[in-house]
Parts: C-alpha cells; sequence; structure tokens
C-alpha cells in the first residue's frame, strides 16, 4: 500500500507542472531576453551604418536623420519579462517598427545613389544590418514557441490544475503584426 502510494504520489508530482511551469517560464524570460539582445544589437550598429552613409550621401539628411530619431525612439521603450502586457508589447513594436520604417528608406537612398552603394564600408555595414534583421526574426520565433509551450502549461489540464491552485501564472502575450493586411500584400518591385 505504502509503494503504491509514493508511485501515485511521484506520478501526480511529476505531471502536474510543478516542474514544467517553471521551467518554461525561465525559458520565457530567456527568450525575451534575447529578442531584447537583437534588438540592442541593431541599435547599436545604426550608428556606424548611419554615419558611413552621411559621409556619401550628405544631400539625403532627412533620410539619415529619421534614422537616426528612429533609433532614438526604439531604445526608449524597453520592456522587462514581468511588464509584458498585450499594451506594452503593442508600444516596444511600434517603437521597433518605426525603427524598421526608417531603415526602408536608408536602404532605398542607398539603391538610388550607386557610389554608396560602391562603398564596401556601407556593404559590410548592410550585410550586418542583413544579418541583424535575420537574428531578430530568429529571436522572435523562438520567444513565440517559449510562449506557446508556456500558455498550453499554464491553460491545459492537469499542469494548469497545479498553475490554478499554487502558481497563479497568467498567459503572456504573443508578438502582434501592426498593419497585418499591408503586410501580406507582395511589395511591388518597379523599374
Amino acid at each position: 500500500m505504502r509503494i503504491l502510494t509514493i508511485l501515485i504520489l511521484t506520478t501526480f508530482i511529476t505531471s502536474c507542472g510543478m516542474r514544467s511551469i517553471p521551467t518554461a517560464v525561465n525559458q520565457v524570460d530567456a527568450s525575451w531576453a534575447e529578442v531584447q539582445n537583437q534588438y540592442k544589437r541593431r541599435t547599436d550598429l545604426i550608428p556606424n551604418l548611419v554615419n558611413v552613409v552621411k559621409g556619401v550621401a550628405s544631400h539625403e539628411k532627412e533620410t539619415l536623420t529619421a534614422v537616426i530619431q528612429a533609433r532614438a525612439n526604439a531604445t526608449k521603450v524597453t520592456l522587462s519579462v514581468d511588464q509584458l502586457t498585450p499594451q506594452n508589447m503593442a508600444k516596444f513594436q511600434k517603437a521597433q517598427q518605426g525603427l524598421s520604417g526608417a531603415l526602408s528608406k536608408l536602404m532605398v537612398v542607398a539603391e538610388r545613389y550607386p557610389q554608396i552603394q560602391a562603398n564596401q564600408n556601407f556593404r559590410d555595414l548592410q550585410v550586418q544590418l542583413e544579418g541583424t534583421e535575420n537574428r531578430i526574426t530568429v529571436a522572435r520565433n523562438r520567444y513565440i514557441q517559449a510562449i506557446k509551450k508556456f500558455n498550453n502549461l499554464v491553460s491545459v489540464p492537469p499542469e494548469s490544475w497545479y498553475n490554478a491552485i499554487f502558481l497563479k501564472h497568467d498567459k503572456k502575450p504573443q508578438f502582434q503584426v501592426e498593419n497585418l493586411q499591408e503586410a501580406q500584400k507582395a511589395p511591388e518591385v518597379k523599374f
């Protein structure tokens, strides 16, 4: 009888979320830290890109100023994992989208002026920026998967029962795409 009780308790404890939910919380924290790390890498890289382009394209000062301003705005919005609410996520994403838009305009400037494209430093930094954007995408995808796993643990039985009784974690928000209709359109290439 004692062995049966121990066996049942062990089975209950290992399947109740006692370990899996805190592990998932740690994964969410780590994934969010990686997202922030990649955005930080981008904001550190942009001043170098802007300075190189500034030297060659001083007549496109408005675009460069917009990139600098967007970078400053993006760095003002920071979130810790405890502040992940849908409203805060929307503010964070809006700041990052502003920077992405300014960078897109900068790339158009580079395409318009071949002497900028020909500059080796610009090409190297452009490759770094593209790599950084790819890293951000990978980090966000990992965060999305970590949130999915966490949200499943806190909302699907039997782990959710343990969470409801002892831990009381709420589901965490996912990244949302703003302007979804616009994002779903294929970009037009005109020559």
